[in-house]
């Protein structure tokens, strides 16, 4: 009888023994095979990687380099490149496929066929004087006689007796597209200078007390002053209700019907969600999003 109870002791603590070793045995670092549990809330996606080339507009040149950063920032395998060769040039890339995106300061024209446009943003163009130019507000008119040469004395427009200066963007720029446009002036503008680049628009009128040109207004600066139009000055706010009268659309180009990588279309999206529109507003164009 003794013999059977040692037998049964002993089976019973063997069996504890095998039960206390079980949690040990698991952390050992042996896998069970099992796939790991994907955490609360995450879902498995692709991650992004390639290189995302965009070419065009010089006024969509912060709107772009802002999207770009924190576009990279979320997605460290992709880079996205930005050539600021001007809005005609950047929609013949994107037309020719030299480039992913082309950008543009400007509707696309009617002969412009074969292509996509994605609103991504709105830019009031803001005419721009020296910082001593009496002269703080302007009609729509008035500016295209100051353009087109009808007014060439800036006290035509109840300034000073002095010659008006117009300053400009090449042939081809969207921005001076988008001001010839609007005013009713495409192809009649006279100017006194033709510049290759916004900044260099700005620092001509600031060196020239009698010029006036325009410019994005993401991109002037204080070192010139902004006129009036019909009352209203050029803002964000303004040109969002449609106030401000001199304004464009900044574009996304591509290729119409093209697939486009998955980072392309990634960085489009992007550009439209309304979650991102902040990026936008900060680099000083207004938000168009989804």
């Amino acid at each position: 009888m003794k013999k059977i109870l040692a037998v049964l002791v002993s089976l019973t603590m063997a069996a504890s023994l095998a039960a206390c070793g079980a949690p040990a045995s698991s952390s050992s670092g042996v896998s069970s095979g099992a796939p790991e549990a994907t955490p609360s809330g995450s879902t498995p996606v692709a991650e992004l990687s390639g290189k995302v080339a965009t070419n065009g507009s010089t006024s969509m040149e912060k709107v772009i380099g802002a999207l770009a950063e924190a576009f990279m920032q979320q997605n460290g395998g992709v880079d996205v490149t930005y050539d600021p060769t001007g809005s005609g040039a950047g929609i013949t890339a994107a037309e020719e496929g030299t480039t992913d995106i082309g950008l543009s300061s400007r509707a696309l024209k009617d002969t412009e066929t074969g292509l996509t446009s994605t609103v991504v943003a709105l830019d009031g163009i803001a005419v721009i004087v020296n910082k001593s130019n009496t002269v703080k507000d302007l009609t729509v008119e008035q500016i295209a006689k100051l353009a087109n040469g009808e007014f060439s004395n800036w006290k035509d427009v109840g300034g000073k007796d002095a010659p008006v200066v117009m300053i400009g963007r090449e042939a081809g720029s969207g921005t001076r597209d988008g001001f010839e446009t609007i005013t009713g002036v495409k192809d009649n503008a006279k100017y006194g200078q033709e510049l290759t680049a916004t900044g260099a628009v700005i620092a001509a009128v600031e060196a020239n007390e009698n010029a006036i040109g325009y410019a994005s207004l993401s991109s002037v600066k204080d070192t010139v002053a902004a006129i009036m139009v019909e009352g209203v000055a050029p803002s964000e706010a303004a040109v969002l209700d449609g106030t401000y009268k001199i304004q464009r659309p900044f574009l996304m180009v591509t290729k119409e019907g093209e697939k486009l990588r998955p980072e392309v279309q990634a960085f489009i999206d992007f550009a439209r969600n309304k979650d991102n529109a902040e990026i936008i507003t900060n680099a000083g164009a207004v938000p168009v999003v989804k």
